[in-house]
C-alpha cells in the first residue's frame, strides 16, 4: 500500500479528478494549502506599497492505493496537472503501514478498496 501526496495548481483540480476517474481511482482527500517552490512567488503592490507574495495557493491531494494502482495514480495526476510551466507541482509516494476502515474494522488492502 502507498500514500500518494500531490501538490497541484488549484485550477487543475478538476482535470486531475477526471484523469483519476478514467483510471478507476475515485477515493481521495483534497485540502487547500500554501507553499513555495521554484516559482519563488511574485511582487504585488497595494495602494502604492509593494510586498512580496511567496506562499502561493496550491491544492494537496492524498490518495491511498494498493500496489497495482500506484503507477496509474501517478500517471493520472501528471496527465491532469501538467501545464509545462514552473509551478505544476510535486508528487510524493510514501509507504503506508496500514489502513483501517472505521465502519467495518477491515485492515490493509481490503480497507483501501
Amino acid at each position: 500500500m502507498k500514500l500518494i501526496i500531490a501538490y497541484i495548481q488549484p485550477h487543475k483540480l478538476e482535470d486531475v479528478k477526471k484523469s483519476l476517474t478514467r483510471k478507476n481511482i475515485g477515493k481521495m482527500s483534497v485540502t487547500n494549502s500554501l507553499g513555495c517552490g521554484e516559482q519563488m512567488g511574485y511582487e504585488e503592490s497595494y495602494r502604492g506599497i509593494k510586498f512580496e507574495v511567496n506562499l502561493l495557493k496550491k491544492v494537496r491531494l492524498e490518495i491511498a492505493v494498493n500496489e497495482d494502482f500506484v503507477e496509474r495514480a501517478i500517471e493520472a495526476v501528471i496527465d491532469g496537472a501538467r501545464t509545462g510551466q514552473i509551478g505544476d507541482g510535486k508528487i510524493f509516494v510514501l509507504d503506508l503501514a496500514d489502513c483501517i476502515r472505521i465502519r467495518t474494522g477491515d485492515h490493509g488492502q481490503k480497507a483501501i478498496g
